[in-house]
Parts: C-alpha cells; sequence; structure tokens
C-alpha cells in the first residue's frame, strides 16, 4: 500500500514529466474528486485503498495525455454552481463571469423584476442557468445545436434545478429567430477564435469541439450573423451581450453600432 503524500507526489511528478502546467493543482482537484474529501493530505499517511490508487492514476495518465483537467473530472465549477463537462462541449471559464456580472448590472439598473433572457450557443448552459438561478423571476431559454453539448445542457438544467428552456436549433439560420420574441436581453459567447488563433492552441484547448471556438477567418462571423439575425427578437430598448475574444472590442462595438441598445461586456 502507499500513503496519500508518497501517491500525491509520485502524481505530481508524472504531470511535470510530461510538461503539465499546475501539476500540483491537477493532482489535488483529482485525490479531492476521487477520495471525495476538500484536504485529502490532512492525513498524509494514511493509505489509499487500491481501488482509489488505480482510479487516480488513470485520471493522472488522461491528464498526461493532454486531456484537459475538467475533462478528467467530469464537471468544473462556474460562479457558484458545478456543471457536468466533457468532449463535446465547451469548458466553463472564469472570464464569463464578466458576462453574468454585465448582465445582471443591467438587470438591477433598469429594475427589471422578470426579464425575458435568450442565450445563443448555450453549449453547457452555464451562462442561461447561471442566470435562471440568479434572477429567480426571469425566464430564460438556452439555444444550442451541438447534440453532444446539448445533452450537457439538459443534463445541468437538471442537477442545478433550473428552470430553463432548451431549445435545440442552430442560431445562425435566420428562420429559428422568427420563433423568439419580445426579449430583453439576448446573452452570448459564440465562437470568437481567428483561423490564426486555432492554429496556435495549447493542446487541452485542442480537445474542446473547434465549432465551439472558431469564429472565422477573423473571428468575428458569429457576431455579424448573431446581431443581423436576432436583433428583431428583442424589445424595444432590449439589450444584446457578448463575450469577445482579445483586441476584438473595438470591431464588435462597429458590427453591432448600427443598432440601438447593445452593451458589451470587457472581457
Amino acid at each position: 500500500m502507499v500513503s496519500r503524500l508518497e501517491l500525491y507526489k509520485d502524481c505530481v511528478r508524472k504531470l511535470n514529466e510530461h510538461e503539465i502546467d499546475d501539476a500540483e493543482f491537477d493532482t489535488m482537484c483529482i485525490f479531492q474528486d476521487i477520495l471525495k474529501e476538500r484536504n485529502p493530505l490532512f492525513k498524509p499517511n494514511e493509505e489509499v485503498d487500491s481501488s482509489h490508487i488505480y482510479k487516480i492514476y488513470n485520471d493522472i495518465e488522461h491528464r498526461c495525455e493532454g486531456k484537459p483537467l475538467q475533462y478528467v473530472l467530469g464537471k468544473w465549477d462556474f460562479w457558484k454552481y458545478t456543471f457536468r463537462v466533457g468532449e463535446g462541449v465547451l469548458i466553463p471559464r472564469p472570464d464569463t463571469e464578466t458576462l453574468i456580472e454585465n448582465v445582471l448590472d443591467i438587470v438591477r439598473k433598469n429594475n427589471m423584476k422578470s426579464p425575458k433572457i435568450l442565450d445563443l450557443c448555450s453549449g453547457s448552459g452555464c451562462i442561461a442557468i447561471t442566470l435562471d438561478k440568479e434572477i429567480p423571476q426571469s425566464v430564460v431559454y438556452a439555444v444550442e445545436k451541438s447534440d453532444e453539448a446539448f445533452e450537457y445542457l439538459e443534463e445541468n438544467i437538471k442537477i442545478n434545478k433550473s428552470d430553463v428552456k432548451a431549445v435545440k436549433a442552430d442560431v445562425l439560420i435566420p428562420e429559428n429567430a422568427d420563433k423568439f420574441r419580445d426579449f430583453d436581453i439576448i446573452v452570448s459567447n459564440p465562437p470568437y477564435l481567428t483561423a490564426d488563433e486555432m492554429q496556435d492552441l495549447q493542446k487541452e484547448v485542442q480537445a474542446e469541439p473547434a465549432e465551439a471556438l472558431y469564429g472565422g477567418t477573423d473571428g468575428l462571423d458569429f457576431y455579424r450573423s448573431i446581431t443581423k439575425i436576432w436583433k428583431n427578437s428583442l424589445k424595444t430598448g432590449g439589450y444584446i451581450c457578448y463575450e469577445f475574444g482579445m483586441n476584438q472590442h473595438d470591431a464588435v462595438a462597429d458590427i453591432s453600432g448600427a443598432y440601438t441598445h447593445l452593451t458589451l461586456p470587457t472581457t
């Protein structure tokens, strides 16, 4: 048998040998997940059950192969909620919490009691579900076209006991937008990486679905299409809130500048 500390050090060593960033953090996350303890090294000399050793080494091996930690764990936290994730769905990121803050600020400033919110390119549903939970009287729809991502969206709605209404549809088809009217807020974290950026992705990011990352040659295809197709789904005076990439602020502002009452978070 092996102690927790010995096993931990060996796992960190393996990750470092494969040049995995944050080896200690990743190992601790795996330990916490499998041993079901917040501080698994609080008892460093305790022996680890053989079944747990197998599971830990199995996860470490996947991580050494470049599988994202979030996919290894099968879940990840966003805001104050937990979301199931895996191959085929974009991993929730802390930067996207800025988008949540932006929408909540709009709701407060406009004294919206029961806003209708539409989340486009919803993926795991982290944006839609968080807004639904944080604004109890809201009515939130989440639109996603990917079969794989849609399964995670539906699962996350259930495990978070959310009232989000999931809709399987392609946001780039104008006819789909015709079904949605009188929304106070449209929110979206669309694909926005450029062709050049797609060629220079970290190995872990390459494991995520390309269709959730690639936004066309200049990264702006979805902003052009969503703004054009979905602007009529807003109430008069409604808002579109986008997440966008580095150095895209001015370009996205220009795209949406032809329409009134669109707001952009700075991420």
